[in-house]
Protein backbone atom coordinates (compact mmCIF):
# COMPACT_ATOMS: atom_id res chain seq x y z
CA UNK A 1 0.00 0.00 0.00
CA UNK A 2 1.68 3.37 -1.02
CA UNK A 3 1.62 6.02 1.41
CA UNK A 4 -0.76 8.70 -0.23
CA UNK A 5 -3.44 6.04 0.31
CA UNK A 6 -2.10 5.47 3.22
CA UNK A 7 -2.52 9.06 3.89
CA UNK A 8 -6.47 8.85 2.52
CA UNK A 9 -6.53 6.72 5.44
CA UNK A 10 -6.13 9.11 7.68
CA UNK A 11 -8.41 11.60 6.46
CA UNK A 12 -11.16 9.49 6.41
CA UNK A 13 -11.72 9.66 10.48
CA UNK A 14 -12.38 13.15 10.02
CA UNK A 15 -15.27 12.71 7.22
CA UNK A 16 -17.17 10.41 9.97
CA UNK A 17 -16.72 13.13 12.42
CA UNK A 18 -18.54 15.59 9.44
CA UNK A 19 -21.33 13.14 8.95
CA UNK A 20 -22.24 12.50 12.83
CA UNK A 21 -21.83 16.42 13.39
CA UNK A 22 -24.72 16.88 10.57
CA UNK A 23 -26.72 14.44 11.73
CA UNK A 24 -27.40 16.51 14.76
CA UNK A 25 -26.84 19.37 14.14
CA UNK A 26 -30.49 20.19 13.72
CA UNK A 27 -31.30 18.39 16.76
CA UNK A 28 -28.83 20.61 18.96
CA UNK A 29 -30.04 24.14 17.18
CA UNK A 30 -33.92 23.02 18.26
CA UNK A 31 -32.60 22.60 21.92
CA UNK A 32 -30.53 25.84 21.90
CA UNK A 33 -33.58 27.29 20.57
CA UNK A 34 -35.77 25.83 23.28
CA UNK A 35 -33.39 27.19 25.80
CA UNK A 36 -33.46 30.69 24.22
CA UNK A 37 -37.06 30.79 24.33
CA UNK A 38 -37.12 29.60 28.13
CA UNK A 39 -34.74 32.30 28.78
CA UNK A 40 -36.96 35.18 27.54
CA UNK A 41 -39.68 33.54 29.60
CA UNK A 42 -37.93 33.91 32.35
CA UNK A 43 -36.89 37.32 32.37
CA UNK A 44 -40.47 38.10 31.50
CA UNK A 45 -41.15 36.06 34.91
CA UNK A 46 -38.61 37.75 37.05
CA UNK A 47 -39.67 41.28 36.06
CA UNK A 48 -43.34 40.18 37.44
CA UNK A 49 -41.88 39.04 40.45
CA UNK A 50 -40.37 42.51 41.16
CA UNK A 51 -43.20 44.33 40.40
CA UNK A 52 -44.87 42.27 43.22
CA UNK A 53 -42.24 43.20 45.65
CA UNK A 54 -42.72 46.81 44.51
CA UNK A 55 -46.54 46.42 45.54
CA UNK A 56 -45.87 44.22 48.85
CA UNK A 57 -43.10 47.41 49.54
CA UNK A 58 -45.86 50.27 49.13
CA UNK A 59 -48.22 48.28 51.64
CA UNK A 60 -45.52 47.63 54.15
CA UNK A 61 -45.72 51.74 54.17
CA UNK A 62 -49.40 51.45 54.99
CA UNK A 63 -51.22 51.25 58.60
CA UNK A 64 -51.38 47.32 60.06
CA UNK A 65 -55.27 46.69 59.55
CA UNK A 66 -56.89 43.23 58.15
CA UNK A 67 -57.13 44.36 54.63
CA UNK A 68 -53.56 45.41 54.74
CA UNK A 69 -52.28 41.79 55.69
CA UNK A 70 -54.36 40.04 53.88
CA UNK A 71 -53.73 42.06 50.57
CA UNK A 72 -49.61 41.42 51.80
CA UNK A 73 -50.49 37.36 52.01
CA UNK A 74 -52.71 37.58 48.68
CA UNK A 75 -49.18 39.55 46.77
CA UNK A 76 -46.72 37.45 48.32
CA UNK A 77 -48.82 33.63 47.12
CA UNK A 78 -49.13 35.50 44.00
CA UNK A 79 -45.33 36.77 43.56
CA UNK A 80 -44.50 33.01 44.83
CA UNK A 81 -46.10 31.51 42.45
CA UNK A 82 -44.88 33.26 39.96
CA UNK A 83 -41.07 32.74 41.55
CA UNK A 84 -42.03 29.00 40.89
CA UNK A 85 -43.07 29.43 37.54
CA UNK A 86 -39.01 30.76 36.90
CA UNK A 87 -38.15 27.77 38.98
CA UNK A 88 -39.83 25.29 36.45
CA UNK A 89 -38.79 27.71 33.40
CA UNK A 90 -34.82 26.80 34.60
CA UNK A 91 -35.50 23.46 35.10
CA UNK A 92 -36.60 22.60 31.79
CA UNK A 93 -33.52 24.79 30.82
CA UNK A 94 -30.74 22.96 32.53
CA UNK A 95 -32.59 19.48 31.08
CA UNK A 96 -32.72 20.80 27.66
CA UNK A 97 -28.98 21.98 28.36
CA UNK A 98 -28.06 18.72 29.52
CA UNK A 99 -29.71 16.80 26.65
CA UNK A 100 -27.83 19.15 24.25
CA UNK A 101 -24.19 18.79 25.36
CA UNK A 102 -25.14 14.86 25.96
CA UNK A 103 -25.64 15.08 21.96
CA UNK A 104 -22.27 16.70 21.85
CA UNK A 105 -20.61 14.24 24.36
CA UNK A 106 -21.87 11.75 21.52
CA UNK A 107 -20.23 13.62 18.66
CA UNK A 108 -17.11 14.40 20.25
CA UNK A 109 -16.81 10.52 21.06
CA UNK A 110 -17.78 9.37 17.91
CA UNK A 111 -14.70 11.68 16.57
CA UNK A 112 -12.27 10.58 18.71
CA UNK A 113 -12.67 7.23 18.10
CA UNK A 114 -13.27 7.90 14.11
CA UNK A 115 -9.83 9.74 14.73
CA UNK A 116 -8.45 6.56 16.89
CA UNK A 117 -9.13 3.97 14.29
CA UNK A 118 -7.94 5.94 11.13
CA UNK A 119 -4.53 6.49 13.55
CA UNK A 120 -4.09 3.05 14.18
CA UNK A 121 -4.80 1.25 10.95
CA UNK A 122 -2.54 3.90 8.84
CA UNK A 123 0.72 2.78 11.34
CA UNK A 124 -0.73 -0.91 10.77
CA UNK A 125 -0.35 -0.74 7.02
CA UNK A 126 2.84 0.87 7.51
CA UNK A 127 3.74 -1.90 9.45
CA UNK A 128 2.40 -4.11 7.08
CA UNK A 129 3.65 -2.68 3.96
CA UNK A 130 6.99 -1.06 4.27
CA UNK A 131 9.94 -3.55 5.10
CA UNK A 132 12.64 -1.31 4.05
CA UNK A 133 13.28 1.84 5.97
CA UNK A 134 12.45 4.94 4.75
CA UNK A 135 15.96 5.97 3.84
CA UNK A 136 16.93 2.38 1.98
CA UNK A 137 13.43 3.42 0.00
CA UNK A 138 14.59 6.79 -0.90
CA UNK A 139 18.58 5.48 -2.03
CA UNK A 140 16.85 2.48 -3.78
CA UNK A 141 14.91 4.99 -6.20
CA UNK A 142 14.86 5.08 -9.82
CA UNK A 143 14.69 8.19 -10.23
CA UNK A 144 15.80 11.76 -8.37
CA UNK A 145 11.87 12.67 -9.13
CA UNK A 146 10.94 9.39 -7.66
CA UNK A 147 12.97 10.25 -4.31
CA UNK A 148 11.32 13.46 -3.70
CA UNK A 149 7.43 12.27 -4.32
CA UNK A 150 8.55 9.65 -1.59
CA UNK A 151 10.20 12.23 0.76
CA UNK A 152 6.83 14.64 0.32
CA UNK A 153 4.58 11.56 0.85
CA UNK A 154 6.38 11.41 4.36
CA UNK A 155 6.57 14.97 5.32
CA UNK A 156 2.55 14.95 4.30
CA UNK A 157 1.81 11.54 6.11
CA UNK A 158 4.06 13.22 9.55
CA UNK A 159 2.02 16.26 9.16
CA UNK A 160 -1.22 14.45 8.91
CA UNK A 161 -0.53 11.92 11.68
CA UNK A 162 0.23 15.17 14.30
CA UNK A 163 -2.63 16.89 12.88
CA UNK A 164 -4.81 14.13 14.05
CA UNK A 165 -3.26 13.65 17.18
CA UNK A 166 -3.55 17.30 17.71
CA UNK A 167 -7.79 17.41 16.84
CA UNK A 168 -7.60 13.77 19.46
CA UNK A 169 -6.06 15.71 22.52
CA UNK A 170 -8.33 18.76 21.59
CA UNK A 171 -11.23 16.78 20.81
CA UNK A 172 -10.99 14.77 24.78
CA UNK A 173 -10.48 17.81 26.49
CA UNK A 174 -13.43 19.44 24.92
CA UNK A 175 -15.11 15.97 25.82
CA UNK A 176 -13.54 16.29 29.37
CA UNK A 177 -15.19 19.69 29.71
CA UNK A 178 -18.75 18.80 28.25
CA UNK A 179 -18.91 15.80 30.92
CA UNK A 180 -17.95 18.46 33.64
CA UNK A 181 -20.93 21.04 32.32
CA UNK A 182 -23.46 18.44 32.62
CA UNK A 183 -22.15 17.34 36.34
CA UNK A 184 -22.76 21.32 37.22
CA UNK A 185 -26.19 21.39 35.24
CA UNK A 186 -27.46 18.14 37.16
CA UNK A 187 -26.11 19.16 40.20
CA UNK A 188 -28.29 22.43 39.45
CA UNK A 189 -30.83 21.01 38.72
CA UNK A 190 -30.96 19.11 41.63
CA UNK A 191 -31.01 22.23 43.42
CA UNK A 192 -33.88 23.83 41.51
CA UNK A 193 -36.33 21.17 42.47
CA UNK A 194 -35.22 21.36 45.87
CA UNK A 195 -36.20 25.02 45.77
CA UNK A 196 -39.28 24.21 43.87
CA UNK A 197 -40.17 22.09 46.65
CA UNK A 198 -39.19 24.72 49.33
CA UNK A 199 -41.26 27.36 47.46
CA UNK A 200 -44.57 25.56 47.06
CA UNK A 201 -44.62 24.39 50.44
CA UNK A 202 -44.18 28.27 51.26
CA UNK A 203 -47.06 28.85 49.02
CA UNK A 204 -48.87 26.41 51.37
CA UNK A 205 -47.58 28.01 54.60
CA UNK A 206 -48.85 31.66 53.69
CA UNK A 207 -52.46 30.30 52.37
CA UNK A 208 -52.44 28.70 55.62
CA UNK A 209 -51.59 31.29 57.76
CA UNK A 210 -53.95 33.80 56.01
CA UNK A 211 -56.83 31.25 56.62
CA UNK A 212 -56.23 31.11 60.20
CA UNK A 213 -56.04 34.62 59.93
CA UNK A 214 -59.42 35.06 58.55
CA UNK A 215 -60.65 32.48 60.52
CA UNK A 216 -59.81 34.28 63.96
CA UNK A 217 -60.79 37.65 62.78
CA UNK A 218 -63.67 36.58 60.71
CA UNK A 219 -62.97 39.15 57.99
CA UNK A 220 -64.21 41.79 60.54
CA UNK A 221 -61.48 44.94 61.40
CA UNK A 222 -62.65 45.16 64.65
CA UNK A 223 -61.77 41.32 65.46
CA UNK A 224 -58.29 42.04 64.07
CA UNK A 225 -57.48 44.67 65.80
CA UNK A 226 -59.08 43.04 68.99
CA UNK A 227 -56.71 40.14 67.77
CA UNK A 228 -53.40 42.83 67.90
CA UNK A 229 -54.42 44.14 71.39
CA UNK A 230 -54.84 40.27 72.78
CA UNK A 231 -51.12 39.71 71.42
CA UNK A 232 -49.96 42.96 73.14
CA UNK A 233 -51.30 41.39 76.51
CA UNK A 234 -50.04 38.30 75.82
CA UNK A 235 -46.49 39.59 74.98
CA UNK A 236 -47.10 42.32 78.60
CA UNK A 237 -47.65 39.45 80.77
CA UNK A 238 -45.36 37.24 79.35
CA UNK A 239 -41.83 39.55 79.64
CA UNK A 240 -43.62 40.43 83.15
CA UNK A 241 -42.67 37.03 84.26
CA UNK A 242 -39.71 36.72 82.18
CA UNK A 243 -37.58 39.33 83.50
CA UNK A 244 -39.07 38.22 87.10
CA UNK A 245 -37.02 35.04 86.08
CA UNK A 246 -34.09 36.70 84.20
CA UNK A 247 -33.14 38.57 87.73
CA UNK A 248 -33.68 35.59 89.24
CA UNK A 249 -31.33 33.25 87.36
CA UNK A 250 -28.03 32.45 89.41
CA UNK A 251 -26.14 31.88 85.96
CA UNK A 252 -22.98 33.77 85.44
CA UNK A 253 -21.60 34.18 81.97
CA UNK A 254 -18.03 34.62 81.50
CA UNK A 255 -16.93 37.32 78.41
CA UNK A 256 -13.62 35.47 78.21
CA UNK A 257 -15.69 32.76 77.06
CA UNK A 258 -17.62 34.25 73.95
CA UNK A 259 -16.25 34.91 70.47
CA UNK A 260 -14.50 38.08 70.20
CA UNK A 261 -16.99 40.79 69.10
CA UNK A 262 -17.08 41.74 64.93
CA UNK A 263 -15.37 38.23 64.37
CA UNK A 264 -17.80 37.27 62.03
CA UNK A 265 -18.51 33.97 62.96
CA UNK A 266 -22.23 33.72 62.53
CA UNK A 267 -23.78 33.43 58.71
CA UNK A 268 -27.16 35.30 58.08
CA UNK A 269 -30.38 32.93 58.50
CA UNK A 270 -31.10 33.87 55.26
CA UNK A 271 -29.86 32.58 52.06
CA UNK A 272 -27.72 34.83 49.65
CA UNK A 273 -30.05 35.38 47.59
CA UNK A 274 -32.58 36.40 50.17
CA UNK A 275 -29.86 38.83 51.96
CA UNK A 276 -28.87 40.17 48.07
CA UNK A 277 -32.48 41.14 46.91
CA UNK A 278 -32.58 42.83 51.25
CA UNK A 279 -29.03 45.24 49.81
CA UNK A 280 -31.69 46.30 46.59
CA UNK A 281 -34.16 47.36 48.94
CA UNK A 282 -32.15 49.75 51.42
CA UNK A 283 -34.57 53.17 50.68
CA UNK A 284 -37.23 50.35 51.96
CA UNK A 285 -35.79 49.23 54.92
CA UNK A 286 -33.10 51.90 55.59
CA UNK A 287 -30.67 48.98 55.81
CA UNK A 288 -28.70 46.58 53.59
CA UNK A 289 -30.13 43.51 55.84
CA UNK A 290 -33.94 44.14 55.80
CA UNK A 291 -33.72 44.80 60.01
CA UNK A 292 -36.90 46.24 61.29
CA UNK A 293 -35.51 46.43 64.74
CA UNK A 294 -32.13 46.43 66.09
CA UNK A 295 -31.11 45.01 69.57
CA UNK A 296 -31.30 47.08 72.61
CA UNK A 297 -33.36 49.73 73.62
CA UNK A 298 -34.31 50.65 70.40
CA UNK A 299 -37.18 53.35 69.22
CA UNK A 300 -40.03 50.67 69.29
CA UNK A 301 -38.78 49.07 72.44
CA UNK A 302 -38.79 52.36 74.37
CA UNK A 303 -42.37 53.51 72.77
CA UNK A 304 -43.63 50.23 74.13
CA UNK A 305 -42.44 49.69 77.57
CA UNK A 306 -45.78 47.72 78.09
CA UNK A 307 -44.02 45.08 76.01
CA UNK A 308 -40.86 45.38 76.70
CA UNK A 309 -40.77 46.08 80.24
CA UNK A 310 -38.16 49.11 79.86
CA UNK A 311 -35.06 46.11 78.84
CA UNK A 312 -34.74 46.81 75.51
CA UNK A 313 -35.47 44.06 72.54
CA UNK A 314 -33.27 41.20 72.70
CA UNK A 315 -32.44 40.14 69.00
CA UNK A 316 -32.64 41.69 65.68
CA UNK A 317 -36.13 41.10 63.69
CA UNK A 318 -35.70 40.63 59.96
CA UNK A 319 -38.63 41.23 57.67
CA UNK A 320 -39.45 38.40 55.63
CA UNK A 321 -42.51 36.67 53.83
CA UNK A 322 -44.25 33.57 55.42
CA UNK A 323 -42.69 30.47 53.85
CA UNK A 324 -38.93 32.06 53.65
CA UNK A 325 -36.26 29.09 54.37
CA UNK A 326 -34.94 29.82 57.72
CA UNK A 327 -30.99 28.80 57.53
CA UNK A 328 -28.40 27.68 60.22
CA UNK A 329 -26.08 30.79 61.19
CA UNK A 330 -23.84 28.63 62.27
CA UNK A 331 -23.10 24.30 62.68
CA UNK A 332 -24.21 23.33 66.09
CA UNK A 333 -26.82 21.17 67.99
CA UNK A 334 -30.80 21.64 68.21
CA UNK A 335 -30.73 22.79 72.07
CA UNK A 336 -34.20 22.45 71.56
CA UNK A 337 -37.63 23.31 70.04
CA UNK A 338 -41.37 24.81 70.79
CA UNK A 339 -44.57 26.55 70.09
CA UNK A 340 -45.71 29.14 72.55
CA UNK A 341 -48.97 29.57 70.96
CA UNK A 342 -50.19 26.40 71.87
CA UNK A 343 -50.34 27.24 75.57
CA UNK A 344 -53.58 28.97 77.27
CA UNK A 345 -53.43 29.48 80.96
CA UNK A 346 -56.66 28.34 83.06
CA UNK A 347 -59.07 31.62 81.68
CA UNK A 348 -57.86 31.09 78.13
CA UNK A 349 -55.41 33.63 77.21
CA UNK A 350 -53.28 32.37 74.84
CA UNK A 351 -49.17 32.54 75.29
CA UNK A 352 -48.32 34.23 71.98
CA UNK A 353 -44.60 35.34 73.03
CA UNK A 354 -42.00 33.50 70.54
CA UNK A 355 -44.66 31.32 68.57
CA UNK A 356 -42.46 28.71 66.84
CA UNK A 357 -39.30 28.93 67.67
CA UNK A 358 -35.77 27.20 67.44
CA UNK A 359 -32.56 27.45 69.12
CA UNK A 360 -28.74 26.24 68.17
CA UNK A 361 -26.24 25.34 70.58
CA UNK A 362 -22.76 26.08 68.95
CA UNK A 363 -19.44 24.63 69.71
CA UNK A 364 -17.76 28.49 70.64
CA UNK A 365 -20.06 29.66 73.74
CA UNK A 366 -23.14 31.21 71.78
CA UNK A 367 -26.54 29.78 71.17
CA UNK A 368 -29.50 31.53 68.17
CA UNK A 369 -32.78 31.28 68.51
CA UNK A 370 -34.89 31.61 65.59
CA UNK A 371 -38.72 32.59 66.36
CA UNK A 372 -42.21 33.43 64.89
CA UNK A 373 -41.59 30.50 62.25
CA UNK A 374 -44.33 29.47 60.27
CA UNK A 375 -43.09 25.83 60.06
CA UNK A 376 -40.27 23.71 62.14
CA UNK A 377 -38.04 21.32 60.21
CA UNK A 378 -35.43 19.84 63.00
CA UNK A 379 -36.13 18.37 66.41
CA UNK A 380 -34.11 18.65 69.75
CA UNK A 381 -30.53 17.03 69.93
CA UNK A 382 -29.51 17.21 66.45
CA UNK A 383 -26.53 18.36 64.57
CA UNK A 384 -27.36 20.97 61.66
CA UNK A 385 -24.57 22.58 59.75
CA UNK A 386 -24.59 26.48 58.85
CA UNK A 387 -27.01 26.73 55.97
CA UNK A 388 -29.18 23.97 56.71
CA UNK A 389 -32.91 25.34 56.49
CA UNK A 390 -34.54 24.53 59.80
CA UNK A 391 -37.63 25.77 59.21
CA UNK A 392 -40.06 28.64 57.25
CA UNK A 393 -39.96 32.24 58.35
CA UNK A 394 -43.70 32.99 59.53
CA UNK A 395 -45.58 35.35 61.80
CA UNK A 396 -46.65 33.21 64.78
CA UNK A 397 -46.28 34.47 68.43
CA UNK A 398 -46.22 37.83 69.34
CA UNK A 399 -46.03 39.09 65.55
CA UNK A 400 -48.15 41.61 63.63
CA UNK A 401 -46.57 40.84 60.54
CA UNK A 402 -44.48 38.50 59.04
CA UNK A 403 -40.65 38.47 60.72
CA UNK A 404 -38.13 36.40 61.72
CA UNK A 405 -36.74 37.07 65.45
CA UNK A 406 -33.01 36.05 64.98
CA UNK A 407 -31.64 35.83 69.15
CA UNK A 408 -28.12 35.38 70.08
CA UNK A 409 -27.26 34.09 73.94
CA UNK A 410 -24.30 33.44 75.93
CA UNK A 411 -24.67 29.60 76.15
CA UNK A 412 -23.61 29.81 80.00
CA UNK A 413 -26.53 31.84 80.65
CA UNK A 414 -29.18 30.25 79.00
CA UNK A 415 -31.48 27.37 80.02
CA UNK A 416 -35.08 26.00 78.60
CA UNK A 417 -37.40 25.61 80.97
CA UNK A 418 -40.99 27.05 81.82
CA UNK A 419 -42.17 29.43 83.90
CA UNK A 420 -43.85 27.61 86.63
CA UNK A 421 -40.99 25.16 86.78
CA UNK A 422 -38.57 27.96 88.07
CA UNK A 423 -41.21 30.02 90.08
CA UNK A 424 -44.67 28.79 90.07
CA UNK A 425 -45.72 30.74 87.73
CA UNK A 426 -49.25 30.28 86.82
CA UNK A 427 -50.71 33.05 84.02
CA UNK A 428 -50.13 33.57 80.23
CA UNK A 429 -47.17 31.71 79.27
CA UNK A 430 -46.40 29.67 82.61
CA UNK A 431 -46.43 26.00 81.03
CA UNK A 432 -44.77 27.66 77.40
CA UNK A 433 -41.44 26.28 77.12
CA UNK A 434 -39.04 28.57 75.85
CA UNK A 435 -35.32 29.72 76.10
CA UNK A 436 -34.83 31.83 79.34
CA UNK A 437 -31.47 34.00 79.96
CA UNK A 438 -29.77 36.00 82.37
CA UNK A 439 -30.01 39.40 81.27
CA UNK A 440 -25.92 39.33 80.72
CA UNK A 441 -27.05 36.16 78.47
CA UNK A 442 -28.29 38.66 75.42
CA UNK A 443 -26.01 39.48 73.05
CA UNK A 444 -26.57 41.89 69.82
CA UNK A 445 -26.49 39.33 67.03
CA UNK A 446 -24.71 42.22 64.56
CA UNK A 447 -21.98 41.92 66.90
CA UNK A 448 -21.08 38.31 65.23
CA UNK A 449 -22.68 38.40 62.19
Amino acid sequence: MTRARILGLLFSGLSVVSFASAAHAKTAADLQAQIDAHTQQISALEAEVAAYQKQLDALGTKKNTLQSTISSLTLSQKQLATQIEVTQGKIASANLQIQRLTLSIGDKETAIAADQTAIAKALRDIAENEQAPFVTQIISSDSLGEAWQRTDEALQFNAALANNISDLRTMRTALASNRDQVSAEKAQLTSLQNQLTLQKRSVDASKAAQQQLLAKTRNQESNYQQLIAAKRASEKSFEDELVSLQSQLNLIVHPGLLPRAGSGVLSWPFSKAFMYNCAQRKNVFGNLFCITQYFGNTPFSTANPQIYSGHGHDGIDIAAPIGTPVQAALSGTVLATGDTDLVHDSRGHQCYSFGKWVMLKHDNGINTMYAHLSEIDVSKGQRVVTGQILGLSGMTGYATGPHLHFGVYATEGTEIMTLRQFRGATIGCADATMPVATLSAYLNPLSYL
